[in-house]
């Protein structure tokens, strides 16, 4: 929260040391954009904290706004562009107590993506914002790099202890997880063969967050009543033989009924090394999972992208699980989908002449999916509340055009839209807040209050801060 007047007292509860109203929000994007000091730049207009993630005394971390004890904070990742500025422009606006931990790409090299441990080990509910991961960074000898650990996604997840990634989109909710398939995070080890051109990697599929995931899969199922599908590839990869054999030896026991099977049960084929894994699990890993119940479907990995669009045409409630590269390859397809469905809509009543739009009729229909960018995820570690996580993928190309001054592009483009910001931002706190009503009631009206002001012609980036700080009251103001 900003004082009103340079005449207010600033406290170390509040987000800014200075005694100003508005932040240069130009002036730190012009500093990342150059590869100024940024770490200075924010360093100067945050406070310290004396919360630190277990394991690194010595991590970097900020906090600001109005921590009154009423709320749980959360802790954003400071990472680039559009998620950097968006985050710290929606932040101020709000005025609600977090964290910051710096995480840009110059941050991330510059730190050997220690910053990632920092903020995966955060003891609060996070929000990840994925963005350049083919960004050019300074190498500290005076040349240009490749960013090390390009977006970074992959090492914050070993080292924050993810098992797994759920996104809800529709009736179909994503269950990914992660690591979970073979590919490489270690040069060393990572080469192909000049003779036979054969590929060779480490194998990076966890058992341990791999058993986390489908637990979580089934409790999902359990506590839903949704259809469960699972999607894995047991006859081909053996890290997903292993998977099905976790399955397997979870629903031993239970009350699920399992309709399609696989033709080899994963835990009789695989059961030494399966039980190896269980073995590393805490001993109540599977208590109460004796009442849990559900229909549960088992296909072939390729098989559900089919499924999912007979899922999304027929309205079927249904909970998928994948493993980490098909489980990207399904919400993709989730999210791009519904667009060339409505076009497919659109052109069968443009040829029987009914003079109605696609696009009215979608939501009539009680369709409630868009294009993909209202998508959420959020991922979960084995100990610790969870991250929640979105992909800003044009945040570059949007950025330098806020600073080359032509937001629109000659009238071309739409100014950037910060909403999700504060989408994200609501559903991060109300997560860490499950029963405070008076914050669930302040951010709707928050919410409601941005689209108050971004509806019609979207104002610019700047303009839109401006307009935002006067119409929305700070928390705790």
């Amino acid at each position: 929260m900003l004082a009103a007047n340079p005449t207010e007292h600033i406290s170390k509860q509040h987000n800014l040391k200075k005694d100003i109203n508005m932040l240069d929000l130009m002036k730190i994007a012009r500093t990342e954009a150059d590869g100024g000091d940024l770490a200075g730049l924010l360093g100067d207009l945050f406070e310290p904290t004396d919360v630190r993630p277990e394991g690194y005394p010595d991590a970097v971390i900020w906090q600001g706004g109005n921590h009154d004890g009423k709320v749980n904070p959360i802790a954003h990742s400071l990472t680039d562009a559009y998620a950097l500025l968006g985050t710290i422009a929606a932040i101020d606006i709000l005025g609600l107590p977090y964290y910051g931990v710096p995480m840009w790409s110059q941050y991330r090299h510059d730190t050997k993506l220690e910053c990632l441990a920092w903020f995966g080990n955060m003891p609060a509910t996070s929000i990840k914002w994925s963005t350049a991961g083919d960004a050019y960074v300074n190498d500290g000898d005076g040349g240009r790099v490749v960013v090390m650990g390009k977006s970074g996604n992959a090492p914050l997840r070993t080292q924050a202890g993810v098992f797994c990634n759920v996104r809800p989109y529709g009736p179909i909710t994503a269950v990914r997880c992660m690591p979970c398939l073979p590919y490489s995070q270690d040069k060393a080890v990572f080469n192909v063969d000049p003779n036979t051109g054969i590929v060779h990697s480490e194998m990076n599929t966890p058992g341990v967050q791999m058993a986390y995931a489908n637990r979580l899969f089934l409790k999902m199922v359990n506590d839903t009543g949704k259809l469960g599908r699972v999607a894995f590839k047991p006859t081909q990869a053996m890290e997903d033989g292993i998977n099905a054999g976790l399955l397997s030896w979870l629903l031993q026991g239970t009350k699920f009924s399992v309709g399609r099977k696989w033709a080899v049960d994963g835990y009789e084929e695989h059961k030494e090394n399966v039980d190896r894994i269980i073995a590393l699990l805490p001993s109540d890993f599977k208590d109460g999972m004796e009442s849990w119940s559900g229909q549960i479907e088992q296909h072939i990995a390729d098989t559900n992208y089919g499924l999912l669009l007979w899922d999304l045409i027929e309205k079927q409630d249904c909970i998928v699980l994948a493993t980490d590269l098909d489980g990207d390859r399904l919400t993709d397809l989730l999210a791009d989908v519904s667009d060339p469905l409505r076009r497919f809509g659109q052109l069968v009543l443009d040829h029987v002449g009914a003079g109605a739009s696609m696009d009215n009729l979608w939501g009539e229909m009680g369709y409630t999916t868009g294009n993909g960018r209202d998508m959420t995820s959020v991922m979960y570690r084995m100990e610790g509340p969870p991250i929640h996580e979105q992909t800003l993928g044009s945040a570059d190309a949007m950025l330098l055009r806020l600073l080359d001054g032509d937001e629109s592009m000659g009238g071309t483009k739409r100014p950037y839209d910060p909403r999700i910001h504060f989408v994200l931002i609501r559903d991060a706190y109300l997560d860490a807040n499950p029963d405070n009503t008076e914050l669930r009631e302040w951010l709707e009206g928050a919410l409601s209050a941005f689209d108050q002001v971004y509806a019609g012609e979207r104002p610019g980036f700047i303009d839109g801060y401006n307009k935002l700080k006067e119409a929305i009251t700070p928390w705790g103001a």
